[in-house]
């Protein structure tokens, strides 16, 4: 499943992984998170409920891997490699297809999570073309 993530005026396409913690993820969405640094690798963020965590877990990432740390309710996009093991077993929601530099910015991020089709559906409303 693909998902549009909006940041700073910037659109950047993800696929999520085929498994149930990614499913329980999409089910979620439209999200809107706030998204904070932690050890210049990764931005994370509150999900509004915790996922269940019955899935495969792994220690390690590559940059731009979203993953969250199940039963926690945080979902995290990692934006640069520090060469270190996570130390918690964490899930693999999915996988930034481009634009990934967009998160190793200083500061937090609002950030906007949602299916492609209801991205481009609101930008045609806002446009005029479609009636509310």
């Amino acid at each position: 499943m693909k998902v549009h993530l909006k940041l700073n005026g910037r659109v950047i396409p993800a696929t999520l992984a085929d498994n149930r913690t990614a499913r329980e993820f999409a089910a979620m969405l439209p999200l809107k998170i706030t998204m904070h640094d932690l050890f210049g690798r990764e931005k994370f963020g509150p999900l509004p409920r915790a996922i269940s965590g019955r899935g495969t877990r792994t220690q390690t990432y590559q940059v731009g891997d979203m993953v969250c740390w199940a039963p926690g309710p945080d979902v995290a996009i990692f934006y640069r490699h520090d060469g270190q093991k996570i130390s918690g077993r964490m899930h693999v929601l999915g996988r930034l297809d481009s634009g990934v530099e967009a998160f190793g910015v200083p500061g937090p991020l609002e950030v906007t999570i949602e299916e492609p089709a209801r991205h481009c559906v609101r930008i045609t409303q806002e446009r005029g073309a479609i009636p509310a």
